[in-house]
């Protein structure tokens, strides 16, 4: 029966049990075959307890010091606390200290996404407002693409875990599993779709205008008018499917050429306002962190979430394009918020 310097784990919880059981110390310490002295220490450091925690006086900053770190933060949005920190000369300041001090003034988000804007692109974006800022936009229609995963974009399934409570398992899906590629089109206070790409096929020239032919042209529009069809103005992005030599002279055919067919300048989703209906949509297929365990699903939600768009949502998106106009003037072709 040797002397160790603690108990295990599995020692503790016997202890544990036997004491409650009424045995005594010396009879734990033959049952588990340990020395009695090791028994002992254990009982008296249970019946301790945990020290009391003194909290000790923050570790301050000067007013001076501050307004340092806070032009620092703002000319450095994407360094660590450490590096604002130095770039001010400040030091001797402990870690806790400098997370309460940013957190009082900032808070950690992602950087966006967005594709680079050169002189050539503003100046693009700023002769596309000029020309169509006395346009009706409600004749306008506004098309693009949307794909879809089974388990949602990164960065969206959390929550708030209550204490004690362990976060929820999201297994990952080798290739993340797939996805949907999606179409439609907005016009004044009207959803133009979802209609599905089917699965497997590469949106060439070629299939994206065979696309349209079975969805948009054979299934929307030729419900509609001909004076209807007439003034609407047909919208695309630059997508290298959506402005080839084919693709372009196929519209053409279709009626869809000139004026009919808006000159889009490159760089430019934040003047979509399809996008924003792209965002409604993913936000309701993927509330609370959802995923999905088959690509029909996944489609079935997304029909689902269009349904409950309603038209003065859409009226609102299609009516923001006159001020989307003027704010990229206002900038000079940058970007605008949307």
């Amino acid at each position: 029966m040797g002397q160790k310097k603690d108990l295990t784990g599995s020692e503790k919880s016997k202890t544990v049990r036997y004491l409650a059981e009424g045995c005594s110390s010396l009879k734990t310490a033959k049952l588990l075959k340990r020395d009695h002295r090791t028994f002992k220490r254990f009982i008296q450091n249970s019946q301790q307890g945990r020290k009391k925690h003194v909290d000790k006086p923050r570790c301050t900053i000067t007013a001076h010091e501050l307004r340092k770190v806070k032009r620092a933060a703002a000319k450095m949005p994407l360094a660590t606390i450490l590096a604002i920190f130095q770039s001010c000369n400040i030091t001797g300041v402990p870690k806790s200290t400098r997370c309460a001090i940013l957190r009082d003034m900032a808070k950690v988000r992602k950087a966006e996404r967005r594709p680079p804007l050169n002189k050539t692109h503003k100046l693009k974006r700023q002769d596309w407002a000029k020309k169509y800022l006395k346009i009706d936009f409600s004749k306008v229609l506004w098309t693009d693409e949307m794909r879809v995963s089974l388990d949602g974009p990164d960065g969206w399934a959390r929550g708030w875990i209550g204490k004690g409570q362990r976060a929820p398992v999201r297994l990952r899906r080798q290739q993340g599993g797939g996805g949907v590629l999606v179409w439609a089109g907005i016009i004044k206070d009207e959803l133009v779709g979802p209609f599905r790409v089917e699965d497997g096929v590469k949106l060439n020239s070629q299939s994206y205008c065979q696309f349209l032919e079975d969805t948009f042209f054979k299934q929307w529009s030729r419900k509609k008018s001909a004076s209807f069809k007439k003034n609407m103005i047909f919208m695309q992005d630059n997508a290298p499917s959506h402005t080839s030599k084919y693709s372009t002279a196929w519209l053409a055919r279709k009626g869809i050429n000139e004026e009919k067919l808006m000159t889009w300048p490159p760089c430019s989703p934040d003047l979509n306002p399809i996008e924003n209906l792209w965002s409604i949509i993913k936000c309701e297929i993927y509330k609370e962190g959802k995923r999905y365990t088959s690509l029909n699903s996944v489609w079935e939600a997304v029909v689902a979430a269009a349904r409950n768009v309603d038209g003065e949502q859409i009226k609102t998106l299609t009516e923001s394009m006159d001020g989307r106009l003027l704010s990229v003037l206002a900038n000079k072709g940058g970007y605008i918020g949307r």
